[in-house]
């Protein structure tokens, strides 16, 4: 009789997890933040759970403000609250010197009530009210401004206040190695920028004493800072030269990136991110070469990003596990996009919170949500989970306490660890009650 055919079984082998840039690293646990273990927050707060580290934020900040020294005498770092306005954490930078850098009436509102002076508020944003400008005339905070309609409206809020209060304008510049932020500020090479300074030295209802240039996000390219200081420089001659208003402050904005890696990026964030003294050395050489002997302006930069992302992680907790058609292994876990919008963006880090044994293998990490887009990472090389495993998502404090969603699920608890091993939480979890207290039901209903 002859034997009935049967097909090979082809099984892929791994070398040991080898890639292009030689063998890949062994995953290392990552039990405890700053000496207090991951457990025991979990047990404490609840999963999942975002925890931050204030001795890293501390440092982080602390590490710029000292290359920032050694380069300039005069400077000032400014908060920015959109990337992360939790309370204590902006406590935490505004200990640590920093200004407050905003973009809303909200945010301005905020930093107000946080006890922040006015005079150490910046005002950025393309969509200020009246309300807001006149709320920050008379609190004499910094404001930028980003179009002709938001000076006009600045100039007759001054005008009803009857005061001349000291601005600047934000420039948006093209001749640079990065995408082009042209919808916000007053464009430098198309002379809309020189237009604007024009008016307002002219005008006489506002005083002309900045210039700021944000150039865009998550920028790992110090030359581009170097580039974008010269070409603010020379401007600021042009304006003291032509109209005889001396800019005192050059604001770079933000930008740097953090130690986070993009999903194009080859290289990881932790090999490809500059450190802080190169932008550093790069702004100070394009403010150097473009101020040729000439008095130098304070500097101000308004760093997110780089300063708080190292600080947050994410812990969530393993829900389950099933096996792919591509026949990759799915790791279901109980954070999702809805509280982690920045993993559309970033191969974020994640790393398990105890122990774990077995053979690495392709592995995707979902969220809990009812959503085809709740990839929480979507190709790591990870040993097998069982359920409630914990696992640690590294590098997630810049935006996504400010950008996430309640969608399916309320928001979790958010914590911070002190340098001594406290930790207490500083925004608390929603429930259902904190929802329903924002609806209001219909009489015909």
């Amino acid at each position: 009789m002859k034997a009935k055919y049967e097909p090979p079984l082809i099984v892929r082998h791994s070398l040991a997890g080898v890639n292009k840039l030689g063998s890949i690293p062994a995953i290392r646990p990552m039990s405890s933040i700053d000496g207090v273990r991951i457990e025991e927050l979990v047990v404490a707060y609840g999963s999942p759970l975002f925890v931050f580290s204030e001795n890293t934020l501390r440092e982080r900040v602390r590490e710029l403000r000292g290359e920032l020294g050694r380069r300039f005498a005069s400077f000032d770092l400014g908060w920015s609250y959109k990337t992360n306005y939790l309370s204590a954490v902006c406590r935490v930078f505004h200990q640590e010197g920093s200004l407050a850098e905003v973009v809303s009436g909200m945010e301005l509102r905020k930093a107000l009530a946080a006890g922040v002076a006015g005079q150490q508020i910046i005002f950025n944003g393309p969509a200020k009210t009246a309300a807001d400008l006149t709320l920050a005339f008379e609190k004499r905070v910094q404001v930028h401004i980003d179009h002709l309609d938001e000076l006009a409206l600045a100039e007759t809020v001054a005008e009803g206040l009857g005061i001349v209060p000291e601005v600047g304008i934000r420039v948006s510049q093209s001749d640079l190695p990065v995408p082009t932020w042209d919808r916000f500020g007053f464009h430098l090479e198309s002379g809309r920028a020189i237009e604007a300074a024009r008016r307002i030295v002219r005008s006489g209802r506002l005083g002309l004493r900045s210039l700021h240039g944000h150039i865009g996000t998550f920028i790992p390219n110090p030359d581009a800072y170097r580039m974008a200081a010269l070409a603010m420089t020379r401007f600021a001659r042009q304006i003291e030269s032509e109209l005889g208003a001396r800019i005192t402050t050059i604001d770079l904005g933000g930008g740097f990136a953090s130690h986070n890696t993009l999903h194009a990026q080859y290289l990881p964030g932790e090999e490809a991110t500059p450190s802080f003294s190169e932008y550093v050395e790069a702004i100070a050489s394009g403010l150097e070469e473009g101020l040729d002997g000439a008095e130098t302006p304070r500097l101000v930069l308004e760093t997110g990003r780089a300063l708080v992302d190292d600080a947050g992680v994410l812990v969530a907790t393993v829900l389950g596990n099933k096996r792919l058609a591509d026949k990759r292994r799915a790791v279901i876990v109980d954070a999702g996009v809805n509280i982690l919008p920045t993993a559309w963006w970033y191969r974020h880090d994640v790393r398990p919170a105890q122990e774990i044994l077995g053979t690495a293998e392709p592995t995707v990490f979902f969220g809990p949500l009812c959503m085809a887009i709740d990839v929480v990472r979507d190709r790591v090389m990870f040993p097998p989970l069982r359920v409630g495993d914990r696992v640690v998502i590294r590098h997630v404090g810049a935006y996504n306490v400010t950008q996430w969603m309640q969608f399916i699920s309320e928001r979790p608890n958010v914590v911070m660890v002190s340098p001594k091993g406290q930790h207490a939480i500083i925004r608390k979890a929603e429930t259902l009650e904190t929802l329903l207290l924002q609806e209001q039901m219909p009489a015909w209903l």
